[in-house]
């Protein structure tokens, strides 16, 4: 994941439709005509059975509180202000009588600091997730406790919510033989998601691993999962889960959790740190802001890559910090450790039983080798030519030990730009195998770039689109999202492997959106984007059938709106605002001389005029953005002094404006002042149009002069030409692909067609000699629409359609994804 977030608004088409890259909504009984053509004859590119696959991140409390099944939030005691400035040890337990949190001699294991003291008949109770401990009437829990009392000691545990007991109570036995794990088991006499866990001792005893697992966990394995997130994750029918990350992975501290590292709580995801018995795994903060507890850990990633017969494709840290940290670590010492980390990594997923980490692995219940082919270095790198010395270095080692191993490097955290390029460039240098980019872009973007691949070097690095988002969960997201994929199938030659991101949300603790499922404590359900991936992911072919379709008509009108002036985590002074026309009337002109009554604001800070400048002074405040002028505006040049006066960024000066989601604007001195760019923003979400490395000086007024003219925009800094852009591309809404099922035999024809009008489509299977029977399933929806725990408007409907023919006409409805399963005879 890249540093920026976005939430969108629903309101994307208005957008599109006024920016005039969108065909105009049309009513309901509209109809466009189009022409699909089919070369059968014709070799496409090869799909490989791994082409789709899921990517898993801890974010959104997707693995505690979610698809790890543990029912206790803080079981063993370790949270901290290091996870979260709100934590204590005590977060999600509330003590009645006696009870502390202790980190002594008299803990349970060095990796475990943590354990609670619990006085004589005192009590602690656990609140769970969300709203409480989930449980179903008739179901089995099983309890577990690590447990010390030098007197011995009688634990009662027991289960309830508001209205009562949940199940009845268990009593325990602990002796005085040092610690020891201590077992119950419940069954549920009443359904809740508001329960709670109570373990009181009769005498004073020392707890730690207060664990309650629900029986049924997927495939009723031990230190198991979720069952119903894990099914949903087993019905997309994945090629391949990439874990644990993402920014996990390449932030915090590299070093590793021991006395000599001062025992470190915001560390890179390290795999070490997370195999063995659940009590003996380390604990660490987690980039998104809470704990981790490491339950779920590379064994069990494993585990679930086999279960649902997907290939693993773990990600290791290459000892340089993105995410915003953007720092390289020069340790040699430490670097071999971490490469030699990765190759124990290896034998531990591949070695023998015998081997050193093969024992580890065969230990924990998986004797035979989990089979990895392929390994990540590295995630989302700023720092593109410190990430790739090191890259390298990691590659050597593994291809002289693991010759068979692919080792993938990446692109940094954009579609384009400085760092994109450069990485790139080394990567093909270098001979690289695969490379992993990431974008989280507008649905216009994802409308615009279907061709992105058509362009690749066929004989340069394959591409693992490895993040990808259209910053949304309307079906509007998962359509413009639907019509990208006909692109990457397409180009199933050079793009080897996709994974939408992030894959889940629990609904009450977000850090991140879109999402691809949603859950709660009690419930899960499917996003509309999901709906799209099963529908692609389920019906994917083993060829391409090369195809044509014929577009849609637009007119592409200029880029039109007013100015905005604007900062982030920046103070700064704006003068001499002038706004004239390609005509050379003047439209807009402000010296703040006087007041600034031409401004409307709109974002956050704090502006005034301030001598003759009208200055931004909350230095904390991001998007502050101030417009004027008029929407219709089109064709003009906007100049305008900027002085930096104090902050992390430099100036954002805005052209186009819309309303506050739809605009672009200059980023000069962004991204913590290593950056400047243009951006794009359509409904909240932000597409870099051109980027370019650079700074802005505290204090040094700056010259700024933006030309637009139709569609096209020239940027002046300072007298100089900076950069040029046209943002002409067409956001085409109706795309397809065609690709061959071997097995079966049937060409699935596969058509997107975004717009509010149905699509009227003249197919040609170019004489293929076909059944007349096809099998249909549809996605189609209001573009608004969003499923919900109570509420599931986007879902597949299944059909059949009789009029197949070597050239036959099918409509398809506005707002909908079509697959059509043709039987060759």
């Amino acid at each position: 994941m890249s540093r920026t977030r976005w939430r969108l608004g629903l309101g994307a088409t208005a957008f599109l439709v006024a920016a005039g890259l969108f065909p105009a909504p049309a009513h309901a009984e509209d109809v466009t005509d189009y022409a699909i053509t089919v070369d059968p004859a014709a070799r496409g590119a090869k799909i490989d059975d791994t082409m789709y696959g899921v990517f898993f991140e801890d974010i959104n409390r997707a693995a505690d509180g979610g698809l790890y099944a543990e029912l206790v939030q803080n079981r063993s005691f370790e949270y901290s202000t290091a996870d979260n400035s709100s934590y204590t040890p005590l977060t999600s337990w509330t003590v009645a009588g006696a009870g502390q949190v202790v980190d002594d001699d008299g803990r349970l294991g060095e990796r475990n600091r943590n354990y609670l003291s619990l006085g004589a008949g005192s009590s602690v109770t656990n609140a769970g997730y969300n709203t409480g401990i989930h449980l179903e009437e008739g179901k089995k829990y099983d309890f577990s406790v690590w447990a010390r009392a030098d007197a011995g000691t009688a634990l009662t545990v027991s289960l309830q919510d508001a209205e009562g007991t949940l199940a009845a109570a268990r009593e325990v036995t602990v002796t005085k033989s040092g610690w020891a794990q201590y077992k119950a088991t419940f069954i549920a006499t009443r359904t809740s998601s508001d329960g709670r866990l109570t373990v009181a001792s009769s005498a004073a005893a020392a707890l730690d691993m207060v664990s309650l697992f629900p029986r049924d966990t997927y495939r009723g394995e031990p230190n198991g999962l979720r069952k119903d997130l894990a099914e949903k994750i087993a019905a997309l029918q994945p090629g391949f889960v990439r874990f644990p990350g993402g920014c996990l992975v390449n932030t915090g501290s590299m070093e590793d959790y021991s006395a000599a590292s001062g025992w470190q709580r915001k560390r890179s995801y390290q795999w070490k740190d997370t195999v063995g018995p659940v009590e003996q795994r380390a604990t660490n903060a987690n980039f998104w802001g809470y704990n981790q507890s490491y339950g779920l850990g590379y064994y069990e990633y494993f585990r679930l890559s086999e279960d649902i017969g997907a290939m693993p494709l773990p990600v290791v840290p290459a000892l340089v910090t993105g995410c915003g940290q953007n720092k390289a670590v020069v340790d040699e010492a430490l670097l071999k450790r971490h490469i030699q980390d990765t190759l124990d990594l290896i034998e531990f997923a591949n070695g023998p039983a015998s081997s050193t980490w093969g024992k580890v692995r065969a230990k924990m219940g998986h004797a035979k080798p989990f089979h990895l082919t392929h390994i990540e270095v590295g995630n989302e790198e700023n720092l593109p030519s410190e990430f790739f010395a090191r890259f390298k270095e990691f590659r050597a080692a593994i291809q002289a030990k693991y010759p068979d191993i692919q080792v993938i490097s990446n692109s940094g955290p954009d579609d384009s730009g400085t760092t994109f390029d450069t990485a790139w460039q080394l990567n093909k240098d270098a001979k690289v195998d695969m490379v992993d980019e990431h974008y989280y872009n507008s649905p216009q973007w994802f409308l615009q770039n279907n061709d992105r691949y058509d362009s690749y070097d066929r004989s340069g690095p394959k591409v693992f689109l490895g993040e990808y988002a259209s910053q949304g969960n309307t079906f509007k997201n998962g359509l413009t999202e639907a019509a990208f994929m006909t692109g990457l199938e397409r180009n199933a030659d050079v793009v080897k492997l996709a994974s939408y991101a992030p894959l889940f949300a629990n609904e009450d603790y977000v850090q991140w959106r879109p999402d691809l499922i949603w859950f709660n404590n009690h419930a899960s359900w499917n996003s509309a984007n999901y709906e799209v991936q099963k529908l692609f992911m389920t019906n994917v072919g083993d060829r391409v059938v090369p195809s044509t379709a014929t577009g849609t008509p637009s007119l592409v009108a200029p880029i039109t709106g007013a100015v905005g002036l604007s900062t982030w985590a920046t103070t700064a002074a704006y003068d001499d605002v002038r706004v004239t026309g390609a005509d050379g009337n003047t439209l807009l002109t402000d010296d703040f001389s006087g007041d600034a009554s031409q401004w409307t604001h709109t974002g956050g800070g704090s502006w005034s005029v301030q001598d003759g400048q009208y200055v931004q002074t909350d230095v904390n405040a991001e998007n502050t953005m101030v417009s004027a002028g008029d929407p219709s505006w089109h064709d003009y040049d906007l100049k305008a002094k900027a002085t930096k006066k104090a902050g992390k960024e430099g100036f954002l000066v805005a052209f186009g404006v819309k309303d506050t989601g739809n605009y672009y604007w200059w980023n000069i001195g962004g991204w913590n002042n290593t950056q400047t760019a243009v951006e794009q923003a359509v409904d909240g979400g932000k597409s870099t149009l051109i980027s370019k490395a650079g700074s802005v000086e505290t204090g040094r007024t700056y010259d700024i002069d933006v030309k637009v003219r139709g569609r096209q925009v020239t940027l002046y800094l300072d007298g100089q030409e900076w950069g040029s852009f046209t943002d002409d591309k067409p956001a085409e809404p109706f795309r397809q692909v065609v690709t061959k099922d071997q097995k079966t035999g049937d060409l699935i024809v596969k058509v997107v067609n975004a717009q509010n009008a149905a699509a009227r489509t003249a197919i040609d299977l170019g004489g293929a000699k076909v059944a007349s029977r096809a099998r249909v399933t549809t996605l189609a929806a209001a573009p608004d629409a969003v499923n919900s725990e109570t509420s599931t408007a986007v879902a597949p409907v299944r059909s059949t359609f009789d009029g197949v023919a070597g050239k036959f006409s099918y409509t398809f409805p506005a707002n909908s994804v079509t697959f059509l399963r043709i039987r060759q005879s």
